[in-house]
């Protein structure tokens, strides 16, 4: 009897684990093999063709005009991590030490935080689209009535300010992520210790420096990490906001669109190169892994020093 109560729990455990793994194998896994090997081939169109071993790799990085394009998008992709690390986790943190300390409406600002994270990406990059339109955009109108008219710009349409207001737009949309991250991470935080520091200091900036920060590391790690692999996966919103080319002039392109274009064409350019798009893709995930690895090393490490 306990040997037939064990296999039907095996059998159960089965159901529920291979769907799942399943899954992943199908979609995850599968693209992921599939895209290494279509880099090592030339390709013609949807026709697989020669073997050309580090070829594609070698044309996405150092023959032109791919090259440039190459670096162009990767330092679209490192301003945005960078800007976004200021912007979105840098507020995003202040937001949460302030709902910790339990303002006025605090209840209520919680909520209206987070809200935007749950919109669609789809959602955000059109209403802002709305927003930042040059002629009866809301941004424009506002600058005009406060008078401020030196502020009303066409934001999307020129070069110097379209990947800002793109970051804009992106830390407006998921600022309640890390916000409601580094907020459980201060709810943990013990209250005899905060007893204690109060004792000592009232200086808000000792606390944070000396007790909130050291122990919302692991909650900083989280999403730090997440905020890497996202700024390098960008592709939604500059695709909605600024179009598959990077509008204007290329100024809001990031490897996410530089990499759609390559493997499948778009309306402007009617190139398609599998081998390249691929090759490219393998160089954005190897990227991707092994600098998420090495940020986790470091800041577990890190967590242990403080």
């Amino acid at each position: 009897m306990p040997r037939l109560r064990l296999t039907g729990r095996g059998m159960w455990i089965t159901a529920l684990i291979v769907p799942p793994l399943a899954f992943v194998a199908l979609f995850i896994i599968y693209p992921i093999i599939s895209a290494f090997a279509y880099a090592f081939y030339d390709w013609q169109g949807l026709l697989r063709g020669d073997f050309v071993w580090f070829d594609n790799f070698h044309k996405v990085l150092f023959e032109e005009p791919y090259a440039s394009w190459t670096r162009n998008a990767f330092g679209h992709n490192i301003i945005v991590f960078f800007a976004l690390m200021v912007l979105q986790n840098g507020v995003g943190f202040l937001l949460a030490y302030a709902l910790w300390r339990e303002l006025p409406g605090a209840r209520f600002h919680r909520i209206a935080v987070f809200l935007p994270v749950v919109l669609s990406t789809i959602i955000v990059g059109y209403l802002w689209k709305l927003f930042l339109h040059p002629l009866f955009g809301v941004v424009n109108q506002s600058a005009r009535a406060i008078g401020l008219p030196w502020l009303a710009q066409p934001w999307l349409g020129q070069d110097s300010t379209a990947i800002w207001a793109l970051i804009f737009a992106n830390a407006w949309h998921m600022v309640g992520f890390p916000t409601l991250v580094f907020l459980a991470g201060m709810q943990r935080i013990p209250t005899e210790i905060l007893d204690a520091v109060r004792m000592e200091t009232q200086s808000e900036w000792v606390k944070i420096r000396k007790i909130v920060w050291p122990l919302v590391a692991p909650s900083a790690t989280v999403v730090f990490v997440l905020l890497f692999v996202g700024a390098f996966n960008w592709f939604e919103l500059p695709y909605i906001m600024a179009g598959l080319d990077g509008s204007p002039y290329g100024s809001t392109d990031v490897l996410g669109l530089y990499f759609y274009r390559t493997a499948f064409g778009n309306v402007s350019s009617g190139q398609q190169n599998f081998g390249l798009g691929s090759a490219l893709a393998v160089l954005i995930f190897v990227f991707i892994a092994a600098v998420a690895s090495v940020i986790t090393v470091r800041l577990r490490a890190r967590e242990i020093q403080i």
